[in-house]
């Protein structure tokens, strides 16, 4: 059965940032607004995304939009960890700090990945969605981003990415090739690579999109 998040199209007059601002206003701060289309395919791609967490690692969440890998974490893993989300999306961070004020060891700060370098230290970074918009060179974002992870994180790096393997895309939406991909961070950026190309994010479904783990 096909996907569809033809209620997340971008307007090919409206930036990136513009356009999350606007899910923002439209639908609150909820999964629409950060192109989930609920709560349960966003936390089953969290699940994956962290299954190679210890628990007590400090974590950078980069494109953390509203914050929702953070109270996942805490609320269904026990994490106990220190954690910094970065989004560029004013509306994100604001609401973020607010929601998560009273969480100590949490922090969310401004950032734009074109321009700012990856805070160092941290022993694990994860991207949920972020690669998924069409921009003006897909690739060459995804893989610079990977390797500027990689740089910045103690042990470990996991993303997930739109793949290829699918019977439908949607427009507006980028698809990378998981093998291309894989050959790429396994051959220029780290020997240590694991392909999840296996799971669910919603019913009646097939498995259309994957996540990558790169380790130290």
């Amino acid at each position: 059965m096909a996907h569809t998040y033809n209620k997340f199209y971008i307007p090919h007059n409206m930036s990136l940032k513009k356009h999350y601002a606007s899910l923002f206003h439209k639908f609150g701060p909820g999964h629409e607004a950060v192109q989930y289309s609920s709560l349960e395919s966003q936390y089953k791609r969290f699940e994956v995304l962290s299954e190679p967490l210890c628990l007590s690692d400090s974590v950078i969440d980069l494109g953390c939009g509203l914050g929702g890998f953070l109270t996942y974490l805490r609320q269904e893993k026990g994490f106990t960890g220190k954690y910094l989300g970065l989004d560029f999306v004013d509306e994100f961070i604001n609401h973020a700090g607010k929601e998560h004020q009273h969480d100590s060891k949490s922090s969310f700060a401004h950032f734009n990945i074109l321009n700012d370098e990856i805070p160092q230290g941290y022993d694990a970074i994860f991207v949920s969605g972020v690669f998924n918009n069409t921009m003006e060179d897909n690739w060459s974002f995804i893989i610079d981003t990977i390797k500027k992870m990689h740089t910045a994180a103690n042990h470990l790096v996991s993303f997930n990415a739109l793949s290829t393997y699918v019977d439908y895309q949607d427009e507006g939406l980028y698809y990378t090739d998981p093998l291309a991909l894989f050959d790429h961070c396994k051959n220029e950026i780290s020997p240590f690579v694991t392909l999840r190309h296996d799971y669910l994010v919603k019913n009646n479904s097939i498995p259309f999109e994957f996540t990558l783990y790169l380790y130290k």
